[in-house]
């Protein structure tokens, strides 16, 4: 099976006003936390994978540029000066480097794995050292959407139930979905990156097996219809990733805690949709799953 989903990288100037938001939208945070070069992130974790709300906290400490390294502080900094939104997607790995070598093979622009650790609260108020290998893929035709893997090394300490509880009914990423002008031009680039029998291309859209989740590649004009007039902020010409799906326990319930919350959305079918206006400039959709 194609790697799963393993979390969404959101670019925020304000971390806390985006823990806020994200609660509001019955979302259970966990609390801040800091990487050592210069960025601090809070999560929003379900069973499976979870989504990093991510900002630059300390521009210093964000290191120079070094060839065959992935700069993550840089690169989300750079992001963040443009504009506020999604801007990494990260898969699941049981071996970094493994995976590394698979994407060099397969003729991808990979970069030296990466490992690093960092303080993670724990619900009791405890902490303790998680750990994490990383392996990053780019495409020079999509500057602003960079792909890594992600390798736990203390996946116990990581994973908790009681950040897993979530008001809004949440279980879990169940879709991703990009903007591109041209859709199946990148079809070759995720048949490399996820495997040729993972890839769906057809009707002007590219579909993308990730676990039991997927990615979606459509046209702007597809993706205003897919989320009824969404439209990102400063969105660049190459392919950017625009907005995520989060299955839900219960859609109703999830509609009547929004309206309660003086959340504005749009309700369809089994689908709640919140526009980026409200989520830091990425469109949001709750579906029944």
């Amino acid at each position: 099976m194609a790697r799963a989903i393993d979390h969404i990288v959101l670019c925020v100037g304000d971390l806390e006003g985006a823990r806020a938001c994200y609660e509001r939208f019955g979302f259970t945070t966990t609390p801040r936390a800091i990487h050592p070069w210069g960025t601090a992130n809070s999560l929003v974790q379900f069973q499976d994978n979870f989504l990093e709300l991510l900002t630059v906290a300390t521009p210093a400490q964000i290191p120079p540029a070094t060839p065959g390294v992935f700069g993550f502080g840089a690169y989300n900094r750079d992001f963040l000066a443009r504009r506020e939104g999604f801007s990494m997607l990260v898969l699941a790995s049981s071996d970094a480097r493994a995976d590394q070598r698979a994407f060099a093979r397969a003729g991808l622009e990979t970069y030296a794995p990466f490992d690093f650790s960092r303080q993670a609260r724990l619900p009791d108020g405890s902490s303790a050292t998680v750990s994490f290998s990383l392996a990053f893929v780019t495409d020079r035709r999509m500057p602003e959407s960079v792909f890594f893997v992600c390798q736990q090394h203390a996946p116990q300490y990581f994973w908790k139930p009681e950040y897993q509880l979530h008001a809004n009914g949440a279980r879990g990423v169940v879709e991703v979905v990009m903007a591109a002008d041209e859709p199946q031009r990148y079809g070759e680039f995720f048949a490399r990156l996820q495997g040729a029998d993972a890839v769906s291309v057809g009707d002007g859209m590219v579909h993308v097996a990730a676990g039991a989740g997927r990615i979606a590649l459509m046209t702007p004009q597809r993706l205003s219809d897919r989320l009824r007039g969404t439209r990102i902020a400063n969105a660049p010409s190459s392919p950017y990733f625009a907005g995520f799906s989060v299955a839900v326990a219960d859609v109703e319930r999830s509609a009547a805690l929004l309206t309660a919350r003086n959340v504005i959305f749009e309700q369809d079918g089994n689908s709640l949709r919140i526009s980026p206006g409200q989520a830091f400039n990425v469109a949001i959709e709750l579906v029944a799953g």
